[in-house]
Order: structure tokens, then sequence, then C-alpha cells
């Protein structure tokens, strides 16, 4: 009898114990992805697109876009107070202390650098990249560009020390920084004199951008980043950097290990979605929020549906 009980007993505590792992893997599972993104405009753009497929695939999802700047984001990922968010490959350099590393100026070999560093220190997963770049660029009038045939950076060069009338609308920090014009004039031997350029204060690439589309004293030429949306809403072309004088900023969700495993669909729903996002369609969608003043998840609302990625 008493080995027929304790049979039974050890029965039931083992049912017990199974539906207890049970009921708390449902738990973590249903829990909601905390998802979290940068609180500049691409910053809510891609964090909107993120929450929109997610909410599409039925998963639970607590919006936290635009929660705050890189460092604001980043700390409340690693501490585990969000789950997941779009960065850039090329912050990685300085993430994870490797700025001297070559890799960053390729966009798959960055890529491939930050997701298996970032992944064995901190247990973070980066998922499949856009084909884009929001690095610091320089962007020419199209009309000029047109005019001259100018393509690339090298192109530029050549022109700014020719009689090209150049000149460069930017920011102290831009023409001051090593990796800013310091970083173009040594690749590309792009030296400007001071009457080329016009030195606004602050930061702001739409406020260079918009000098450089209204010939603000002569200005044709503007410090920008790579998916700025007024570039081409504007009527400026990016030039390109061929030599690789910047690292890569390629967008990209990161998303804590744990709760990848929980949901692994995301990285299937959102590796396609980021796979559309090129840079003249950042620009464009980003433009619709800048210039036009739409909503973010407007925005990224109408680009999924446009594709097929929500209904």
């Amino acid at each position: 009898m008493f080995l027929k009980w304790r049979r039974s007993f050890l029965l039931a505590a083992g049912v017990t114990a199974l539906l207890g792992s049970t009921l708390i893997a449902q738990a973590q599972t249903a829990a909601p992805l905390r998802v979290g993104s940068k609180i500049d405009t691409e910053g809510k753009l891609l964090g909107n697109i993120i929450v929109l497929v997610l909410e599409a695939q039925g998963l639970k999802v607590d919006n936290r876009v635009a929660l705050g700047n890189t460092k604001v984001v980043r700390t409340a990922l690693v501490a585990g107070e969000i789950d997941l968010y779009p960065e850039y490959t090329g912050n990685g350099a300085f993430m994870l202390g490797d700025e001297g590393n070559k890799a960053w100026k390729d966009l798959r070999a960055g890529y491939e650098l930050v997701k298996k560093m970032d992944l064995e220190r901190n247990r973070i997963v980066w998922l499949e990249p856009a084909n884009a770049n929001n690095t610091w660029a320089i962007a020419v009038r199209k009309d000029v560009a047109n005019a001259n045939q100018l393509r690339t950076l090298d192109d530029l060069a050549k022109f700014a020390a020719g009689k090209g009338p150049l000149k460069l609308a930017a920011s102290a920090e831009f023409m001051e920084r090593p990796d800013g014009m310091p970083a173009f004039t040594a690749a590309y031997g792009l030296a400007l004199r001071p009457d080329q350029t016009l030195v606004l204060a602050g930061g702001d690439t739409a406020a260079t951008i918009r000098a450089a589309a209204e010939k603000t004293s002569g200005v044709n030429a503007a410090m920008a980043y790579g998916t700025d949306g007024p570039v081409s809403a504007l009527g400026l072309v990016i030039m390109q950097d061929p030599k690789g004088a910047q690292p890569v900023y390629a967008p990209a969700p990161l998303i804590r290990e744990e709760a990848l495993k929980r949901h692994p669909i995301v990285a299937t729903a959102l590796a396609p979605v980021f796979k559309s996002l090129d840079t003249e369609t950042l620009q464009q969608l980003n433009a619709r929020i800048q210039l036009e003043g739409v909503d973010a998840r407007k925005v990224a609302g109408d680009y999924l549906r446009s594709k097929g990625f929500i209904k």
C-alpha cells in the first residue's frame, strides 16, 4: 500500500511540476516584446516599422518607440529593460571599443563583426541589416552634380580643386572632427578654402541641406547624413564614398538572445522588411516625416502595406 501511495504521490508531484514549468514557459512567451527606439526621425520610423510587423504576426508588443538617445536606448537593452530596438552597425565600433578595426568601413564585414562581438559579450543578437548607410556624407545640388558629372567624392575633389564653384555648408564639428571633413580630405584630397565653406552653428543637417537647396550665400553642397529625408526631396544627391572614408552605419534590429529564443519568428518576420530598406527608400520615408509632417507610425504603416508586409 505504501509503495502504491508513494508512486501516486510521485506521479502527482511530477504532473504538478510539469504543469508548473509549462505555465511559466507560457507566461514568458506571452510577455509582450518591449520595442524601443531612438528619438530622432529615423529612429521613430524604424521603431514603428518593427512594432507594426510584430503586431501583424500576432505578437504582444509594448511600444516604447522614441525612448531616448543612443546611450539611453542601448543601456536599456543591455539592462533587460527593453527587448529590441533598431541600431546602426557603425556604432558597434564605439559601443564595443574597437574603433580602429577596418571592418567598420564595409557594410557586411562590420555587421558580422558587431554581431559576433555583441553576442559574445552581451548575449545581444543583431538581426539582418538594411542595405542602407546613414553615415556622414556630402550632398551636392543635382543640377551642379549632373552638369559636372559628379558622382563620387573623387569627382568632387577634382571639381573643388579646379574652377568649379563649390561651396559647402557644414557645422564646425563636421569640419574639425577627425571622422568628419578631415577624413574626406585624407582619403580624397578634398581640401576646401575658407571661401568654399559656410560654417553654420549647431550640427543640424536639415539647416545645411536647406542652405544648399536655397543657394544661401552661394552654397551648393552640404554636410548630410546618408538617409536624410530632405536630401532627395530638396534636390540634392549624396556623393559616393568608394574609398570608405566613413564607417558604414547600416540600420539593423537588435534583440536580446533570451527574447529571440522565446519569439524566433521575430528574425524571420523582420529580415525581408529590413532588406527592402535601401538608402533612397529611407530618404523618401524620412522626408514624409521631416518635410510633410506625417506621423512616423502612419509613414511606417503605409510603407509596409505598399510592400505587402502587413495588411
